[in-house]
């Protein structure tokens, strides 16, 4: 069964309610109905009902059992202005900043749901910067406990695919931090594998990515990934993790063997942490679209509740299994 088909099958097991703030966005409206009819998580619309609805119809799309929220007419908007207000306030908002802001951007409505207990998960970025759906889930939801820092990640699923897990991977960071440190590349090697094997239901292998192999290049950007392999192993001992490891060395067995014979990870790696944002950016899209693999995200990790971004680039049919993933960790 392929990765999708697992994560729907548990989403539907233990549904949970996803709040879509962008219901202006013809992808959200046709993901909704996807989602509704397959029964995958309760799902909830900010906006007005009357014009969400009559989008709908004119996309000829069969929103029945869909939910709205209006933050103009909603019950729980001055709950969630006072609630805003208290965790801004130290930074200068005022009680009608936060009135305005609950109000008029939807993005900060919904995580204030997710905050509240309102919804289980949140999904935007179909029309929003990263930047624009990160914010308000770092200032109202903020990082899990022991989380070093926020990152994002991919799963990606290569069809007619003998590596990873069957296909499967996890690509890190893709989304979010530019530069990583060292100690922040570590960080995002133990949120990955946790987030891979939450998911996909197999153990982690996780290859540290380079342009060099075991010290094949002697270069600053090699000594970065070298020292967070270092960190890795040091401070996440139940980490299966090794590098620095050229990309056809962490997935080729044959090239393992050659490059990189003791190594534990080598030939069978299943998450790959690139070595910053450029790398990681070209990387998932050179394989989602010459590979023609599927690719969800870039998910969040590290978040205290689910909360995750869509590239502006995506379908609604990305959207639908966004949503399902989202529905998943919520789940846990």
């Amino acid at each position: 069964m392929a990765f999708i088909d697992e994560i729907k099958k548990k989403a539907r097991a233990d549904k949970k309610r996803i709040v879509l703030p962008e219901s202006n966005d013809e992808r959200t409206l046709r993901a909704a109905e996807k989602i509704l009819k397959e029964d995958l998580a309760d799902i909830i619309l900010v906006g007005k009902e009357e014009q969400i609805l009559s989008d709908a119809k004119g996309l000829g799309l069969d929103l029945t059992g869909l939910k709205t929220i209006d933050p103009e007419t909603s019950e729980k908007t001055e709950g969630y202005v006072q609630t805003l207000y208290e965790l801004r306030k130290a930074k200068g908002m005022t009680e009608e900043e936060a009135k305005n802001t609950i109000v008029g951007d939807a993005l900060t409505f919904g995580i204030m749901m997710v905050k509240e207990g309102d919804a289980d998960g949140m999904v935007a970025g179909a029309c929003h910067s990263t930047a624009a759906t990160l914010r308000p889930a770092l200032q109202i939801i903020r990082t899990a406990p022991g989380t070093k820092l926020v990152s994002g990640f991919f799963v990606m699923d290569v069809p007619n695919c003998d590596m990873g897990e069957n296909g499967t991977f996890v690509f890190a960071d893709c989304g979010l931090n530019q530069d990583p440190t060292a100690e922040e590349l570590a960080a995002i090697a133990d949120s990955s594998a946790k987030s891979f094997e939450a998911l996909v239901g197999a153990k982690a292998r996780v290859a540290m990515l380079s342009h060099s192999t075991m010290g094949s290049a002697k270069h600053a950007l090699v000594d970065k990934v070298q020292e967070a392999t270092k960190i890795a192993k040091e401070t996440y001992p139940e980490l299966t993790v090794d590098g620095e490891l050229q990309l056809d060395a962490a997935l080729v067995d044959s090239v393992a063997k050659s490059k990189a014979p003791e190594s534990q990870v080598a030939g069978k790696a299943n998450v790959l942490i690139f070595p910053n944002l450029d790398a990681g950016n070209i990387g998932y899209k050179l394989v989602q679209r010459l590979a023609k693999a599927e690719a969800y995200g870039p998910m969040l990790q590290g978040i205290a509740k689910p909360v995750n971004d869509l590239s502006r680039g995506c379908s609604w049919e990305d959207i639908v299994g966004v949503v399902a993933i989202t529905a998943v960790q919520a789940q846990a």
